[in-house]
């Protein structure tokens, strides 16, 4: 988008010649192709396909089907999501001394990565014939995945700003990849949920634990004189599933690497040398708008992913439907998917400071909806297509705004580039932070209200606890979060006069560079 009005003058970066300076000519080389957005969007499936299926099902895997207790489990989830926010900075500040290769940048992490990535994703589905060490084995190998899936979307995250310098370009092909984000997560929750729900994972029916101190030692030897037959068949159909995830990992990382090219010039201005990383993760932690963004969005990204750690349980156990719970979070996963491309509409009708508020927001009386009316099959239906609704905009809405403050960032700081990555990491950090933290407080409460492992139903205290995380504690941090978003300065006015004094900035570096160049012809 040239300001000006067309002016006469070349793009920045050296995309076209001095001779060449036709503004439609120009446009049509900003202009990304359908293919290439699809190529670009198809890259953010691998990361939202595992990470659904591990957020949905790895805690019910952990307690029902490898038979931890909730604190050893509890533990697992909170170091493993605490250790997967303390790579994301850790592999920014490792691509930020990245040379750029023919390859790219950026791209070269994400195609070493993938393959030990898919082997050590199948082998947290795997249950090791071993009495000691489970523990340790999820642990590790739960760790070993976060960093390598952290080494594939740190720098696909900051992909966003080497596709194209062009704002609507990027918005778009954030919607694309949102879109098709959504549908991975879709495919997750299908790919687990159907293929391990066609197995009816065994449970132990017993009175003991209603009131009694020692259920827990009472239950454990219930487990040792079960039939392990049809648990058996559950463990082998979360590695089928998880074979099946793995081979969609490497199609969409083969998709990704071939069909998009990263463009260096694309989000550098003619400047001077990149400032060191530790210069450059000062100034932008002291950049406000983006304090004021990440603040918010922590608080309305927790509250989801609280919701989708506990959701299983609470359709098992709370809500009583333990063949229907993956058909429920399959609902959700449509509807949202299918609702995407209505919030990209909005927010570029109505703002996107005005999406957040609507779109976040409308989850709130359906979240109070399913904890307070009684248990009923059509209305949780309902209740998860609205909900779906919802969670469209909260996967979309953080991705189209980071690009916003970055520029942000750059007009307010020209001389310092090469920083999208830390934006992106950071960003990521904190969210996966306060969300192992909470899920590992979530486990640990079931715990303490005497969750069963395996068991066919569980003690009331154990559904109080599963009503609150799933909707009390969220609505509190959603309600948190929009209050938080009052702060965040830029909005639509704001994001016009930053795209046209990006602009300027980028034709006026590059009228310089062209006249530098002209010197040194007539010199010649």
């Amino acid at each position: 988008m040239a300001g000006g009005g067309g002016a006469e003058r070349a793009r920045p970066g050296g995309l076209l010649p001095p001779a060449c300076r036709q503004p439609r000519r120009r446009e049509s080389r900003e202009r990304l192709s359908v293919c290439s957005k699809l190529c670009y969007a198809v890259g953010g499936a691998p990361y939202q396909i595992t990470g659904c299926a591990l957020g949905f099902f790895l805690q019910i895997y952990l307690l029902d089907v490898a038979q931890l207790d909730p604190f050893s489990a509890s533990i697992i989830l909170f170091v493993g999501r605490a250790w997967d926010a303390v790579t994301d900075p850790m592999v920014g500040f490792f691509i930020s001394k990245t040379s750029w290769t023919r390859f790219g940048r950026l791209m070269p992490w994400i195609i070493f990565s993938t393959p030990f990535a898919v082997i050590s994703y199948f082998l947290i589905w795997f249950v090791p014939d071993i009495s000691r060490g489970q523990v340790m084995w999820y642990l590790v190998f739960y760790c070993i995945f976060q960093t390598l899936v952290t080494c594939f979307h740190v720098p696909y995250s900051a992909l966003t700003m080497f596709i194209s310098r062009e704002q609507s370009e990027r918005d778009s092909a954030t919607a694309y990849r949102m879109t098709v984000e959504v549908l991975g997560t879709v495919l997750g929750t299908a790919i687990q949920g159907q293929i391990v729900g066609k197995v009816v994972t065994p449970c132990i029916e017993s009175p003991l634990f209603i009131g009694k101190t020692n259920s827990s030692v009472a239950m454990e030897e219930l487990n040792t004189t079960h039939d392990t037959g049809s648990l058996t068949d559950t463990r082998n159909a979360y590695m089928i599933a998880a074979g099946v995830i793995g081979g969609l990992y490497i199609l969409c990382a083969v998709i990704l690497s071939v069909g998009v090219r990263e463009k260096r010039e694309s989000s550098e201005l003619q400047s001077d040398e990149p400032v060191s990383f530790f210069q450059g993760l000062k100034l932008v932690m002291n950049h406000g708008a983006y304090i004021k963004l990440i603040a918010g969005f922590l608080f309305t990204s927790l509250a989801f992913m609280l919701l989708e750690g506990n959701f299983a349980l609470f359709c098992t156990y709370t809500l009583g439907f333990r063949n229907e719970f993956q058909n429920i979070l399959l609902a959700i996963m449509l509807s949202a998917t299918l609702t995407i491309p209505f919030w990209q509409w909005f927010l570029t009708r109505f703002g996107k400071k005005t999406a957040v508020y609507i779109g976040i927001s409308s989850a709130i009386p359906f979240l109070i909806m399913v904890a307070v009316l009684d248990s009923n099959l059509i209305v949780t239906y309902i209740v998860a297509v609205a909900a779906g609704i919802s969670v469209a905009a909260a996967f979309l809405l953080p991705w189209s705004m980071l690009p916003d403050v970055i520029d942000d960032f750059k007009l307010q700081h020209p001389e310092s580039h090469g920083h999208e990555a830390i934006f992106f990491s950071f960003y990521v950090f904190f969210t996966k932070f306060t969300s192992g933290v909470s899920l590992g407080i979530s486990t640990l409460s079931l715990d303490f209200a005497g969750y069963q492992t395996r068991g066919c139903s569980q003690p009331s205290e154990v559904n109080f606890t599963l009503k609150m995380l799933v909707s009390a504690v969220p609505v509190g941090l959603i309600l948190l979060g929009l209050l938080l978003f009052k702060l965040y300065p830029i909005d639509e006015e704001k994001r016009r006069k930053n795209k046209k004094a990006l602009q300027d900035l980028r034709e006026e570096s590059n009228s310089s560079s062209e006249s530098d160049n002209t010197e040194l012809a007539s010199i010649v």
